[in-house]
């Protein structure tokens, strides 16, 4: 108990702290991002999680959730209701649940592949009606908003980012110890009893059919939460909130984070935006290695970055590393670290030579410019200094394996 009240003290001073050590704009906006991405991550888990549900349209929820939002704040800014931008996430979530309560029914009568597959045709389902219904949903353009409304309450208008994110962090804090607290319940205790054996809970009486109903209904709202806060954050909601494609980013940023630690989605949301919002600001190639860091994750961690976290610290506490074990994983990190520097060049190389990136120039093709390096592209020695780099460290890399096993 007392492990987790600090626990919850640490990770609330991050949220405040966090824009004094970061107060720039876009470090702002980013952390703005991570934190509605945090929220959806957490929201996905209580399916995947803690009730093995492999959901791919729980996008749907936090899209509709989003839609709501924005409905209600056009409706304020018109004057039209009266209502604090404050509780307007409580509105995305309200929306998020009640269409889980319509589609849930049909989706959770069955579990497994069936179940999944189902979300894959509700979210194309969902996706294709929002495109057919504009005058709803505003077609591909979506439907844009202004969360500054009315009179600053206490100095408060959520003009600035800083507010916004503040905003974002407190529905976040509050959200997730709501989800921490929903794991501990009666509730919680059954859905991981249907998810391990569901014959043997429908023997003790439980319907598995309601427990995964419940579970769905719950975890959209707070879906719907996170689209209420991206709708405040961005001001605009699209069709692509609802689409399979941002379906499928939830699904791999939890799975990056570590479905079997409630503190997995929390990581996998700060990664995943690091990639896609941050990374992607450097590299046109950020979606090479976002898909590349999965697949390592998945073959050398299959827990996520929270089991890398649980197993250190565990080593940590035992007495930590002797000196062999120093000198292996001394040698892992400059054979893993050869092997990545070959890899981004080649790639930084292959996407500066095939998209279209080479501005010509009356000297030619412009070169690339990686790690304060100008690199033609064109000439062999950097691709064979690339090769050599993936060569060397593969090398390294193996005989580690080899010697682990002997």
């Amino acid at each position: 108990m007392r492990s987790s009240l600090l626990a919850w003290l640490l990770f609330a001073l991050v949220l405040l702290a966090a824009p004094l050590v970061f107060p720039q704009s876009a470090a702002l906006s980013l952390l703005s991002q991570m934190g509605t991405m945090v929220l959806l991550c957490l929201s996905c888990n209580m399916l995947l999680g803690e009730g093995g549900m492999l959901s791919f349209g729980h996008a749907v929820y936090s899209g509709l959730g989003a839609f709501g939002a924005i409905d209600l704040m056009n409706r304020m800014d018109a004057g039209a209701l009266a209502f604090p931008v404050t509780l307007v996430p409580l509105a995305g979530g309200l929306t998020g649940a009640l269409c889980a309560v319509v589609l849930g029914y049909l989706t959770t009568r069955r579990a497994g592949t069936t179940f999944a597959m189902i979300t894959l045709g509700l979210v194309e389902l969902v996706s294709a009606s929002v495109l057919m219904l504009p005058e709803v949903f505003g077609g591909e353009g979506g439907i844009s908003g202004n969360r500054v409304i009315g009179q600053p309450v206490l100095g408060i208008s959520y003009g600035p980012q800083i507010q916004v994110y503040y905003l974002i962090a407190g529905w976040l804090l509050v959200c997730a110890i709501a989800i921490y607290a929903l794991r501990h319940t009666p509730l919680g205790r059954i859905l991981n009893a249907v998810r391990d054996n569901p014959e043997r809970a429908a023997f003790l009486g439980y319907d598995p059919q309601r427990v995964r109903y419940l579970a769905l209904i719950l975890s959209a709202f707070f879906a719907g939460v996170s689209g209420g806060l991206s709708a405040i954050n961005f001001e605009i909601v699209s069709a692509e909130y609802v689409g399979a494609l941002r379906s499928g980013t939830i699904l791999l940023f939890t799975f990056i984070g570590g479905t079997a630690y409630f503190y997995g989605p929390i990581l996998g949301g700060v990664v995943g935006v690091l990639f896609s919002s941050w990374l992607s600001t450097f590299t046109q190639a950020w979606q090479f290695y976002l898909g590349a860091f999965f697949i390592l994750i998945v073959m050398t961690a299959p827990g996520g970055l929270a089991s890398l976290i649980d197993r250190s610290w565990r080593l940590l506490r035992g007495g930590g590393l002797d000196a062999r074990q120093a000198w292996r994983l001394g040698l892992w990190l400059a054979a893993a670290l050869c092997t990545l520097a070959g890899v981004i060049l080649a790639t930084e190389m292959a996407y500066q030579a095939s998209l279209g990136s080479l501005a010509d120039t009356g000297e030619g093709a412009a070169p690339l410019l990686l790690w304060g390096c100008a690199i033609d592209v064109h000439a062999a020695r950097p691709w064979i200094i690339a090769m050599a780099l993936i060569g060397v460290g593969s090398a390294g890399l193996l005989a580690w394996h080899r010697k682990g096993r002997t």
